[in-house]
């Protein structure tokens, strides 16, 4: 199997990624997440009219319910958060699907060149028939488990994820620790148990990042958080900023000063673990927020947009990989040439 180089766009729902970035990227995947239908169309035609190879990345139906007791509790815990924007936190609905059916009519209807798949693994035959129309079938995994899982589901290739990656674990299993497992020997464990091609994801920031994962088997590369910052992403203003400071505030500890930024794997925002740089938000509820996707992602989601609109990076989710003080400004083309410079 080829892609058509050596490092795509991954896919970043929540507006940062964008077909503009795909297409200055060379390639890459769409995050149909959070999208309705209609905008999914709308994207992938934009996509399609950019001239570029492209795939679309769904989420498949895996929820996580919340007791009802936990996601109540959770809810008054944050309704100070709230106030602050005028809000009144409000029970979400039970858990949805993310319009999985609608999203995958559409998907065989008018096929394109790929499908990647995340959070859960599909029928068999919802793969076979996607495979039916001409689109390659790619599933996101984070240990070799679940590479076995997907391999059986009849999948063209793996999309394989560290626990370095920004934004949400596509892991099967949220209540289960993310193993700190390095990127290249993950995708060697992979390979190890099963044949499939692998697309490697999670912390590729550099040159040296991308040459080891390519080195260990991989035959194509993912990076999200190296293209947050760049001019084609929809990356939010406080985002951006954040990202700007974590940059900063590493080189002053370079020369001696403060410690920078981390990243951390929180449930605060989602109910599902997912990396982000530390901020208030997560250091006020990361250690009592239930799990339980979407719904906690219901719950929040009003004041994270309420937040982004004012400019608050404290109360919005600012996902990053650990590659994050990478995050250039300029042209996406100039990251992707930075990263694939040692090849």
């Amino acid at each position: 199997m080829t892609f058509p180089g050596p490092v795509l766009a991954a896919p970043m729902a929540g507006g940062a990624g964008t077909p503009a970035l795909l297409a200055a990227c060379g390639g890459g995947f769409l995050a149909a997440g959070y999208l309705t239908p209609d905008a999914l169309a709308a994207r992938i035609a934009e996509a399609r009219a950019g001239g570029t190879w492209f795939g679309v990345n769904v989420f498949a139906p895996s929820p996580t319910p919340v007791d009802a007791a936990a996601l109540h509790r959770y809810l008054e815990e944050l309704r100070p958060e709230f106030t602050v924007y005028g809000l009144t936190p409000a029970l979400p609905p039970t858990a949805d699907d993310d319009h999985w059916a609608a999203k995958l009519d559409l998907l065989l209807s008018d096929p394109v060149p790929a499908v990647s798949c995340t959070f859960g693994i599909p029928p068999a035959a919802t793969v076979a028939a996607l495979r039916r129309v001409g689109t390659l079938v790619l599933q996101t995994v984070t240990t070799p488990e679940e590479a076995l899982a997907a391999a059986g589901a009849g999948v063209d290739a793996l999309v394989v994820q560290a626990a370095s990656a920004g934004g949400h674990s596509a892991t099967l299993d949220p209540s289960r620790p993310l193993a700190a497992l390095p990127l290249p020997e993950l995708v060697g464990a992979v390979r190890a148990v099963v044949s499939l091609p692998v697309v490697a994801a999670g912390g590729l920031a550099t040159p040296a990042d991308v040459a080891a994962a390519l080195h260990a088997g991989a035959a194509a590369t993912m990076v999200g958080t190296a293209l947050l910052r760049s001019d084609e992403a929809g990356t939010s203003t406080p985002h951006r900023a954040a990202l700007a400071a974590a940059a900063s505030s590493a080189a002053v500890a370079g020369a001696g000063g403060g410690s920078g930024h981390a990243t951390m794997v929180t449930r605060a925002f989602t109910g599902r673990p997912a990396r982000a740089l530390r901020n208030g938000f997560i250091d006020r509820h990361d250690a009592t927020a239930p799990l339980g996707y979407p719904q906690i992602h219901h719950l929040t989601a009003p004041l994270r947009r309420a937040a982004a609109a004012a400019g608050d990076a404290d109360r919005v989710h600012l996902w990053a990989g650990t590659g994050h003080r990478h995050a250039t400004t300029g042209p996406a083309a100039a990251v992707i040439a930075a990263v694939t410079a040692a090849l």
